[in-house]
């Protein structure tokens, strides 16, 4: 083992595993139509029905579609009610996320030792069973209005929760070649960003495993600071970004006014092949950010040897970065409802551990393109 991988093994060693996350379990989204967002994630991602609930299952109060591709899985709800917390999350806030769900082998331990620590409670620990078995489920509040579940399925055989049936759908478009989640970005407030990573640390266990401020992420005119919170298996991690100031506004404070506070600002997908995904997401109607063609002019000077052809990586407006453990290869997508909100990024790694900070100024320089053109730089 080298002094690197070392130092990684101490970072992970040193967070407090009071709360073992084995993964993210599932990302739930309020949105508008649940039915057409289905569609959408399963004709230009990829995704494959899994499994339904709504009227038919005896739910009369919201209608969830649960999509899967590989390691990750999807809920996307809506409600069938005129007054409820489904809807006024939506007209709040937009399609967002609003459970990041960690599969947990002790939901009640894992809701216990977060309230001792000073979560703010959202669900206290409760059983839901079928003819297929039991799980528990709890939950805890984060920053804006996202919360934390603690799903427990040992004991549960049937199709993802108790409540839901097998979705059947003829409609099943090839996959594109995501794999899992690799981070989870939010953005919160004005001087938040240290108070909510304190939260995962004292409250949760996680521990900081790189940090940029505005001299690392900031443009002419635009600035943010960043951390990365990770628990200690290191499979969940979580950049929390805050705005920084600078002369005009940045991507986070448009976020913060488009969605009414803080929120999932985006989701790295990760894919073992980037150029085929970013291409096959491309033909079905997915939009990406444009990088200039400058980027790639002294792009072995800056990065080394890499696998793939620039050629094409510079055809497809794809980013790469370098560590001392390897290289990344990532884009970001335009943000994929009417609001300039959430988006996902598409990451490739290579070895690095890092989050591209060598891409930062070009990343930057994109999105404020694309504020220009919305009139909110």
């Amino acid at each position: 083992m080298d002094k690197k991988e070392n130092e990684i093994d101490k970072i992970f060693s040193e967070a407090k595993d009071f709360l073992p996350i084995l993964g993210i379990d599932y990302i739930e989204f309020y949105v508008g139509n649940a039915k057409q967002s289905a569609y959408f994630y399963k004709s230009a991602l990829g995704f494959e029905s899994e499994a339904y609930s709504g009227l038919e299952t005896g739910n009369n109060e919201e209608v969830s579609y649960v999509i899967k591709q590989d390691k990750i899985r999807f809920v996307l709800t809506s409600s069938y009610k005129k007054d409820s917390l489904v809807n006024e999350h939506y007209l709040k806030h937009g399609d967002g996320v609003k459970f990041v769900a960690f599969l947990v082998e002790d939901s009640k331990k894992s809701y216990e030792e977060t309230i001792k620590r000073g979560a703010k409670s959202f669900l206290e620990p409760i059983e839901v069973s079928d003819e297929k078995g039991k799980i528990v489920k709890s939950g805890i509040f984060t920053y804006g209005e996202t919360v934390h579940l603690f799903i427990e399925r040992k004991n549960y055989k049937g199709v993802f929760l108790p409540g839901f049936q097998n979705w059947n759908n003829d409609f099943s478009p090839p996959p594109v070649g995501l794999k899992y989640v690799d981070h989870i970005v939010g953005n919160v407030g004005w001087n938040e960003m240290d108070k909510w990573c304190n939260f995962y640390r004292d409250v949760l266990g996680f521990t900081q495993i790189v940090s940029f401020d505005d001299n690392d992420i900031s443009t002419e005119y635009t600035a943010l600071m960043s951390k990365v919170m990770s628990n200690g298996n290191g499979r969940v991690k979580f950049p929390i970004n805050e705005p920084a100031e600078g002369l005009n506004k940045s991507q986070i404070e448009e976020y913060l006014d488009f969605y009414n506070g803080p929120g999932v600002q985006h989701l790295a997908l990760a894919t073992d092949n980037i150029i085929m995904t970013v291409e096959d997401m491309k033909k079905r109607g997915i939009e990406f950010l444009y990088v200039p063609e400058t980027y790639y002019d002294d792009l072995i000077e800056r990065v080394g040897h890499i696998e793939e052809d620039v050629n094409l990586l510079r055809k497809n407006g794809i980013l790469i970065d370098r560590d001392d453990d390897g290289y990344l290869l990532q884009i970001f997508t335009k943000p994929l409802v009417h609001r300039p909100t959430i988006f996902f990024e598409i990451i490739q790694r290579r070895g690095a551990n890092s989050f591209g900070k060598g891409n930062f100024k070009a990343l930057f320089l994109a999105i404020e393109r694309e504020q220009r053109s919305r009139g909110t730089l």
